[in-house]
Formats: structure tokens, sequence, C-alpha cells
């Protein structure tokens, strides 16, 4: 059983903690944090566990901060996400975590590269799909489905970002949780362990807010950037290690 008492699950939710202060500083990041630790420590609470804790970060950021929302990107980007979700709930049945991990690693990496080098990506109604539709599986298969379309708003101001990031997060992690249960892919442990890490998440995003305020454009839009060639690096090295 887990409970309290489980020196794993706390450590984990420390971990989840540091995830969530990232989020709540750039917009996402919870799950790129975690998911690695997660995946080595105690494999059977993914993806469940941190989808839930996906789905009550933002909650509790639209609750506590700004609500500057790009409602249009943020429909078009829920609308593809939704058509993909099925595909995510496939991929997690059918695939290895280390081959969905390796997948999403490989894509994160070539969108920041395209995004610096050859392709400056901007926010229209195809790449907010784009990024939608490939979140609905990364999201769904691998708990990861924040920087794609944190690429596609970028340079959208840091309030706006982070608060159109917020409600697609928890649009996805909804759809996410309730496309797994009925697959049969979600169980009671995942639920109460992504339950129990509530607090540290909670603790997180009061952490950030002395940094949240201070944080120019600029550096948020750099932290984007950074941020999604962590992510990348980090799932590609737990794929292959």
């Amino acid at each position: 059983m887990t409970d309290w008492l489980d020196p794993t699950i706390l450590a984990l939710g420390l971990v989840v903690l540091c995830g969530s202060f990232v989020q709540s500083s750039i917009g996402f990041g919870i799950a790129v944090v975690s998911a690695p630790f997660v995946v080595v420590l105690r494999p059977e609470l993914m993806p469940v566990a941190l989808l839930v804790c996906s789905f009550v970060l933002p909650v509790v950021q639209l609750a506590s901060g700004p609500r500057d929302i790009a409602w249009r990107p943020l429909g078009w980007a829920v609308a593809a996400r939704v058509v993909a979700t099925p595909i995510g709930v496939l991929v997690v049945a059918s695939t290895s975590p280390d081959a969905i991990a390796l997948a999403v690693g490989v894509l994160i990496l070539v969108t920041v590269v395209a995004s610096v080098v050859a392709i400056e990506i901007r926010l229209t109604r195809g790449s907010a799909m784009a990024a939608g539709a490939i979140s609905g599986v990364s999201g769904t298969a691998a708990s990861i489905g924040g920087p794609f379309l944190a690429l596609v708003l970028r340079h959208e101001p840091p309030d706006r970002l982070r608060s159109t990031l917020a409600v697609f997060f928890i649009a996805g992690s909804v759809m996410g949780i309730g496309g797994l249960a009925l697959a049969g892919q979600a169980t009671w442990e995942q639920l109460r362990t992504g339950l129990l890490w509530i607090p540290f998440v909670v603790v997180g995003h009061l952490l950030a807010g002395p940094l949240r305020r201070r944080m120019p454009a600029e550096a948020v839009r750099r932290g984007v950037l950074a941020f999604c060639v962590v992510a990348s690096v980090s799932v590609i090295a737990r794929a292959l290690l």
C-alpha cells in the first residue's frame, strides 16, 4: 500500500514540488521534472499519478493568479487534443514506456532546434492545432504535453502564456485520466498517489510566487526554450539508460 510513510513516495513528492516550482515560474514543467524519476523509481504509477498533479497545479494557478487567457488558440489546441487523446491511450496500451519516452524526447528536441535555428514558430491556428495534437498523444502516454504548446506561445506575455497553458493542462489532464480509466489503464494506487502529492504541488507553487512576479518576458521566453532542451535530454536519457 502507498502511504505517507513510504520513503520513495515522499522523495518523489519532493521532486513533484520542484516541478511545481518550475511550472509556476515559466508555465510548464511539473511532468518534465517529475516523470523521469517516477519512471525509474515507481514506474507502475505512470502516467496517472502525474496527470492528477498536472490537473491540480493549473487549478491552483488560475485560482491564485492572473487569468489572461488566449481563448482562440486555446480552443484550437484543445480541439486537436480531443482528437489525438485516444491515440495516446492506444500508445500506452501497446507500446513500452522506453519507446514512448524516446519518441517524445526526440520530438521535443527537434521542435526546439527548428524554432531556434531554422523556423520561427509563431502562434497560428495550424501551429496551435499541431501542438494540441502532439500533446494529446505525448501528454496521455508520457504525462509530458507542455513543451509543444509552450513553444508556440512563448512570444505571448508571461501571464497569458501561463494562464493559457494552465487551462490547456486542466482540459488535457481530464481527457487523459478519463481515457486511461475507460481503457483500464488507470489504477486506484496511481490516483491515490497523485492525491498524496497535492500538498507538494501547492508548496511548490507558493515558493515560486516571488520569482514569478519578478521574471521579465524575455527571461520567461528563454526559460521556455532552455527547459524544453532539458526536457528532451532527460526523457531521451531515461529511455536509453
